[in-house]
């Protein structure tokens, strides 16, 4: 199976490299791109166009995207032959909705004050759970996002008509488990599943993280 992993905003495919080698420990193939966050020309379309890329020509492929990185994978299985398609602790589109309003017309604020409490420390609110050493690397690693994903209308009629999982991280500050169960079942009509892990669950707790999703299509 071929598992493709687009990334949340700011960040890389990097992110992913312990999950993608306990894929490939179990068999499969696993694809990280780096999408052209840093861009201020490249809105959706052309982070899409590098998650394309990456696949190139492989088939039933499983597409993970991962906060932000939910605006884009359903762009993907659009336009791949895509096996599924799996939400992990990411945003939820709707037609014409753009990122900026995402927050709001989900209800996000009112658990502002759950995450108000970390302030603006990234390491409390992303990091809380991941090793240090692997903390400091990620924060080294963090790039720049422009704002063009954020504030144009999401493209699609509607999301794909692929199978659909939400993976959803008991411990993320940042989408918090209870808030997210609702806003899943309102976006998707689902029950989300879970695991443990803060919002880098691919960081702390990469092997449970891999077997589920190698467990979706097994």
């Amino acid at each position: 199976m071929v598992y493709v992993f687009v990334h949340g905003a700011a960040d890389s495919g990097w992110a992913w490299h312990l999950v993608a080698g306990e894929l490939r420990a179990r068999g499969h193939e696993a694809l990280t791109p780096d999408l052209p966050c840093e861009d201020p020309a490249a809105g959706l379309a052309e982070y899409a166009d590098a998650v394309v890329a990456a696949i190139g020509d492989r088939s039933e492929v499983v597409v993970v995207g991962h906060s932000l990185g939910g605006l884009t994978a359903p762009l993907v299985c659009a336009r791949v032959p895509a096996r599924m398609l799996v939400f992990a602790a990411a945003m939820v589109p709707a037609p014409g909705e753009t990122g900026g309003e995402w927050w709001a017309n989900t209800g996000y604020a009112e658990t502002a004050a759950e995450r108000s409490a970390y302030g603006d420390d990234e390491r409390a609110v992303y990091f809380h759970d991941v090793p240090g050493p692997l903390t400091d690397e990620a924060l080294a690693r963090t790039r720049g996002q422009a704002e063009a994903p954020l504030v144009e209308p999401w493209p699609l009629a509607a999301l794909p008509d692929v199978p659909t999982r939400y993976l959803l991280f008991r411990g993320d500050r940042l989408f918090p488990a209870a808030w997210t169960r609702g806003m899943v079942q309102d976006r998707l009509g689902l029950v989300p599943d879970e695991i443990d892990g803060g919002h880098c669950a691919y960081l702390s707790n990469p092997a449970a993280l891999a077997g589920r999703l190698a467990a979706y299509v097994a």
